[in-house]
């Protein structure tokens, strides 16, 4: 069986949350193959909760760590795609990282295993659930500012 091509096509716009509070919001383009397979099937979202400035923004060295640990993760994903990284928000406070994934088991052996890396304890929270038709990815894509071309 042929490795299934995963895009590395990424946008980034600003959102509102239900306060009113920005929250940029990072969205992955072109995984209508990845859909099409029927085998991601479960939605995760990863929650770092974090003291922000007056922009709802964490701070310098907060960002760092969390740019770090969605490096870690998409590389481990480039090797195994046990899951898809589909989008990331970050403001009001925190940042949400969204995965479609093969097996929640599956899942967690592969965010483990990348995060030992890490030497400082994260402060993550997990939510998982069934979302075979990828209606959050969906509801995010809506955000996305039309590029010019």
């Amino acid at each position: 069986m042929a490795k299934l091509y995963i895009k590395e096509d990424w946008w980034t716009a600003p959102s509102e949350d239900s306060e009113g509070r920005t929250v940029m919001v990072t969205g992955r383009r072109g995984l209508d193959n990845v859909i099409a397979t029927g085998r991601y099937r479960y939605r995760i979202e990863m929650t770092w909760l974090y003291e922000g400035g007056d922009d709802g923004l964490p701070d310098y060295r907060t960002s760092c760590t969390m740019e770090q640990v969605t490096d870690v993760l998409q590389g481990a994903l480039r090797r195994d795609p046990v899951a898809v990284m589909t989008g990331i928000y970050t403001g009001a406070g925190e940042r949400n990282w969204v995965f479609y994934a093969v097996s929640l088991k599956a899942f967690q052996a592969m965010l483990n295993k990348a995060l030992s890396v890490i030497e400082e304890q994260l402060p993550l929270t997990f939510h998982a659930e069934d979302d075979p038709e990828w209606e959050e990815y969906q509801e995010m894509c809506q955000s996305e500012i039309a590029r010019e071309e």
